[in-house]
C-alpha cells in the first residue's frame, strides 16, 4: 500500500488516522491534489461547518460524508472518532478555510487522538497568516503569528505591552468592525511609526495589501470607514536601537564567527543590528586579528 505521506493517490484503503487537511481561504483552486484525492477516500470528513465545506467538495465533484466537527460538540464526539480510527478508519478534519487548528478547532482532537496511539497525517496548504505575511513586504525570516486579541479591553492592552518589543514580524486576526478600534489600540501601545500592513480578502478577487505606519493605516480607516472581507494585521518588527555600543557588536561578531565563516557572520550581524556591512565587517577582521 502507498505511503500516505509520500505515495501517489492511492489504490487501496487508506491508512487508518486522522488526516489533517488545508483548503482554500478563497480561491477554490488553491487546494492540493493530495488534499482532493484525500477527501475523496477518506470514510469520513469533518468539517467545521458542513454547508461550507460541501461547496468545496461540490465545486471539485467530490461526494465524501460529511459531519460537523466543531468547539460545541467537540467533547462529545471525540471519543466515539478515536475509537473509529482505531478500528481503522480514516478520517478528515477540515476547517472552513485554510489550516485546521490555527484558530480554528481541532487541537483537542488531535491531542487526543496522539494519546490514544493514532497516526496523525498533515496535508499542508493555504493559510491566511502565510500569505499575508508573504506578500507584505514585512521581514519575514522570524515571525511570531498572535491570531485573536483577548476580548478583554485589560487582558488585551497588558498582552500588547508584552508584545511591542519582540524583535519579530506579527500576525494578527481581527474582524473588519473593529480593525480601526484595534490599529488605534496598536498605535499607541507599539508606537505610530511602527510599519504595518492590512492584508484584506487574501486570494480573492478583491485582494488588497495596505501598507504604511499604524499611525497612517489608523487615518485611512477613520476616514474610509470598516473595509468589506476578511483582514490580517501583519506589524513589522521594531526599529533598532541607535545606541548599540561597539561591546554589542563584538558579542554580537564572537557569536556569530563561532559558527560562521568570517564574511557571513559579518553579514548576518550588520543586518540583525541595521548598521553599515562594510564597518561591521571591518570589525570583524580586526577581532580576528587581534584573538589570533
Amino acid at each position: 500500500m502507498p505511503d500516505p505521506k509520500t505515495g501517489p493517490r492511492p489504490t487501496q484503503p487508506l491508512a487508518p488516522g486522522l488526516y489533517i487537511i488545508a483548503t482554500p481561504i478563497g480561491n477554490l483552486r488553491d487546494i492540493t491534489l493530495r488534499a482532493l484525492d484525500l477527501l475523496a477516500e477518506v470514510d469520513e470528513v469533518l468539517a467545521e461547518d458542513t454547508r461550507v465545506a460541501r461547496r468545496l467538495l461540490d465545486a471539485h465533484g467530490i461526494r465524501a460524508k460529511l459531519s460537523p466537527y466543531h468547539d460545541h460538540n467537540g467533547a462529545q464526539r471525540r471519543p466515539s472518532l478515536i475509537q473509529r480510527i482505531q478500528q481503522g478508519e480514516a478520517l478528515a478534519l477540515i476547517s472552513d478555510a485554510g489550516t485546521p487548528l490555527v484558530s480554528d478547532p481541532g487541537w483537542k482532537l488531535v491531542s487526543e487522538a496522539i494519546d490514544a496511539g493514532c497516526e496523525i497525517f498533515p496535508v499542508p496548504g493555504a493559510s491566511s497568516a502565510l500569505a499575508g505575511l508573504v506578500g507584505s513586504g514585512l521581514p519575514s525570516d522570524r515571525f511570531l503569528f498572535q491570531g485573536f486579541l483577548p476580548q478583554k479591553a485589560g487582558a488585551r492592552r497588558a498582552n500588547l505591552k508584552q508584545l511591542a518589543a519582540i524583535p519579530v514580524t506579527q500576525i494578527f486576526f481581527e474582524s473588519t468592525t473593529r480593525l480601526g478600534a484595534r490599529l488605534e489600540e496598536f498605535a499607541d501601545v507599539f508606537g505610530p511609526d511602527r510599519h504595518a500592513v492590512v492584508a484584506r480578502e487574501l486570494t480573492k478577487l478583491f485582494e488588497e495589501f495596505r501598507r504604511g505606519t499604524l499611525v497612517e493605516l489608523v487615518e485611512h480607516y477613520r476616514k474610509a470607514g470598516p473595509p468589506k472581507g476578511e483582514v490580517v494585521i501583519l506589524i513589522g518588527p521594531p526599529a533598532q536601537s541607535q545606541t548599540v555600543t561597539e561591546s554589542d557588536i563584538d558579542a554580537a561578531l564572537r557569536s556569530a564567527m563561532a559558527s560562521q565563516p568570517l564574511k557571513t557572520a559579518a553579514a548576518e550581524v550588520a543586518e540583525s543590528l541595521g548598521l553599515p556591512r562594510r564597518d561591521i565587517y571591518q570589525r570583524a577582521l580586526a577581532l580576528k586579528d587581534a584573538e589570533s
